[in-house]
């Protein structure tokens, strides 16, 4: 039998691809630090969102896979840049007034305005821990502030006063001309103020590892670049950081493009190897237009969640990561089935199949076992024709169908049917538009309850579904699908709907013909 590192490495799914390709830097000798270091960065001025928990998740993906082809130890750090003065007020927090008093200041330096911890960065760190938690992240939480203010940073910080010259060269044909005339890569935090300013600086001191800025008066104050007296400009931050802490892998979005080669010779002119790196593409809303945090155009992870379990969310975020995709309320319905369907697919592939099976990826390598239960589209389905905003009404009817399932023996597929009754009444139930059927249609109609008034108790959904196409075969309707629509379109009230076979069965016999013969009685099935 072939070694799984053997088949492994075989796999085309992108997460293998990446840790081949970071396997490839170690090939001739382990790093001397004893591990591959993953990092992931939060900017804490806002909430933990979606694009956090997506670039944790895809980073994770990469580490399981790499940890599946090598032996050398693995970390992840997700870093915060918490000692970044706070530029403007978000619109989303209380105390804003208090917040504005403190514009300029390290988030680590201004009062929670929550009251709830010692600082505002403090609070987010604390969020963004509960949130990673949450999903069951395996990381190390390190904090910009304490890495600086502990001289973790200070040789690399060094080392780029030393050769500040070379960094303005970077940094200074990237920027306006008016920006470079007072640009430095280090900002002082102010012994007077306590601001992080965007200070000129005037002279650099490398004997005594000092720089001497204008302060905001226009008069000279000289502090050390070490120690947590000074912080980087975010780029050359970036750049400073895979230098020191010896990052070896390390994502971003596309909206980082243009700056990654600045991080790269940052990190080559502090004395480090940049880490192999990995850009994403970026969400966009149901206009087309790029998901903002300050618009809130976008889909926010609680109202995915909403409506159905995180596993999905990953599959999401595993598809395509260099493809730009809409993230909105409609992709969630197959982003969940697809789930499911994968999770069955596993249980029979053997091999290089399994690697590339995303639920691999989501689940570490262990993905649980496939429950057979109905899929959420079904699910949808179902809450419609019963009408209701009980998830009780629905276990009833599946409980009917598949005796051995319950809420709790089964609790993904009791959040698939919240989550289902949740969805239909938030997006389906306004949308819906029965027609009447057509003569032919309701013939076919008729056809179809006469069939299921003959039908044995327990058919399966296979034996119902084949019968129901040749109903349609036998009326001949210009092609099976305009049978299906208007069974979807005349039961259902939606251009689209299930796999009629199970639908039947979950739904149960005696009431998809009670359906039928409301039809046929041109009742109001909307009221």
């Amino acid at each position: 039998m072939a070694d799984s590192k053997d088949v492994a490495v075989q796999s085309n799914a992108w997460p293998f691809q990446e840790a081949v390709a970071l396997a490839e830097r170690y090939k001739s000798a382990p790093p001397t630090k004893g591990y591959v270091l993953f990092e992931t960065g939060y900017g804490p001025s806002g909430l933990p969102h979606i694009g956090t928990f997506g670039e944790v998740a895809r980073t994770t993906m990469v580490r399981r896979a790499f940890e599946a082809i090598s032996d050398i130890p693995t970390r992840l750090i997700c870093f915060s840049d918490d000692m970044d003065g706070l530029r403007k007020v978000p619109d989303n927090l209380p105390n804003r007034e208090m917040l504005a008093q403190n514009l300029g200041k390290p988030l680590t330096s201004i009062p929670d305005p929550f009251g709830c911890h010692d600082s505002f960065g403090a609070h987010m760190n604390a969020k963004l821990c509960e949130f990673l938690d949450h999903f069951g992240f395996q990381y190390e939480f390190k904090s910009s502030t304490v890495t600086y203010k502990a001289g973790e940073f200070d040789k690399t910080l060094l080392k780029l006063l030393e050769n500040y010259k070379q960094v303005m060269d970077v940094m200074l044909p990237t920027l306006g001309e008016e920006r470079q005339q007072t640009y430095s890569p280090f900002l002082p935090v102010s012994p007077r103020s306590g601001k992080v300013l965007l200070a000129k600086v005037v002279e650099t001191k490398l004997n005594s590892g000092t720089i001497v800025y204008e302060e905001e008066d226009g008069s000279l104050e000289e502090v050390p670049v070490t120690g947590g007296h000074c912080k980087l400009q975010w780029k050359p931050d970036m750049g400073m950081r895979w230098a020191a802490l010896g990052v070896d892998y390390e994502m971003y979005g596309k909206d980082h493009l243009t700056s990654a080669e600045l991080y790269s010779a940052i990190c080559k002119i502090a004395g480090g190897i940049p880490p192999n790196q990995y850009m994403y593409e970026l969400f966009l809303d149901d206009k087309g237009q790029k998901i903002s945090k300050s618009k809130g155009n976008g889909l926010t992870i609680d109202e995915w969640l909403r409506y159905v379990p995180p596993e999905s969310l990953s599959l999401y975020m595993f598809q395509a990561p260099r493809k730009a995709k809409r993230l909105y309320f409609d992709v969630i319905p197959r982003a969940v089935d697809d789930y499911q369907t994968f999770l069955e697919k596993f249980e029979k592939e053997e091999g290089v199949a399994r690697y590339n099976n995303p639920v691999w990826h989501i689940h570490g390598g262990k993905p649980p076992k496939s429950e057979g239960i109905p899929g959420f589209n079904l699910l949808l389905n179902l809450a419609g024709v019963a009408g209701t905003e009980d998830p009780k009404v629905l276990w009833a009817f599946i409980t009917s169908y598949m005796p051995s399932l319950s809420p709790k023996t089964h609790p993904f597929l009791d959040q698939l049917v919240k989550g289902a009754v949740n969805y239909y009444q938030d997006f389906i139930k306004p949308t819906k538009k029965y027609r009447l059927p057509t003569e032919v249609e309701s013939r076919a109609l008729e056809a179809l309850a006469s069939y299921l008034e003959q039908l044995p108790d327990g058919t399966a959904p296979d034996v119902i579904q084949t019968e129901i196409y040749e109903i349609g075969k036998r009326f001949e309707f210009p092609e099976l699908k305009a049978w299906f629509a208007a069974l979807y379109e005349t039961l259902l009230g939606q251009p689209q709907g299930p796999r009629m076979g199970s639908f039947v069965a979950l739904y149960g016999k005696g009431e998809t013909i009670k359906l039928i013969r409301r039809v046929l009685a041109k009742e109001n099935l909307a009221a």
